[in-house]
């Protein structure tokens, strides 16, 4: 989990059926829930752990979706997200 990969976030339109890049994993975000391929790196950054305790406050572990839901804006999401890719 110490490296970073170029391409730090994608949004993609597609949800299921796709084959996931290794070391990525799909989290769907904002009131339309977008999806979001993010590296699995994020998820020991504490801005993103924030993230994460929302979601399960709000989501538990049933996230409908079929992978993480983000309980937060599209615009939120990014900042942070564009945030930790400069780390």
């Amino acid at each position: 989990m110490g490296f970073r990969l170029p391409g730090i976030i994608r949004r993609t339109s597609s949800s299921k059926g796709v084959d996931m890049p290794k070391g990525y994993l799909a989290v769907y975000v904002g009131e339309e829930m977008k999806r979001f391929v993010i590296p699995i790196s994020y998820l020991n950054q504490p801005s993103f752990q924030d993230l994460l305790n929302q979601a399960e406050e709000q989501f538990e572990y049933d996230h409908p979706m079929g992978g993480l839901t983000i309980p937060c804006g599209e615009d939120m999401f990014l900042d942070i997200t564009s945030r930790l890719s400069r780390c």
